[in-house]
């Protein structure tokens, strides 16, 4: 179900799935989403940190998220 996570600067997290639709029961802040996260993810989830300035995203590994 989740395919993509991506962390704000800000600390929100918005998640895709693998339709490219947001999965609303997996965002809000960092806090308050990521071990549910973490627990659901499969191990293909791409991980980011917003975009770089190429408007790509960032991408870190699961740890380092």
């Amino acid at each position: 179900m989740i395919k993509t996570v991506i962390k704000w600067p800000n600390d929100m997290v918005i998640v895709f799935d693998k339709k490219g639709e947001q999965v609303p029961e997996y965002q809000g802040r960092y806090g308050v989403v990521r071990e549910s996260i973490l627990k659901d993810a499969p191990l293909d989830t791409v991980f980011a940190n917003g975009f770089t300035e190429a408007t790509e995203l960032r991408k870190v590994s699961r740890e380092a998220w």
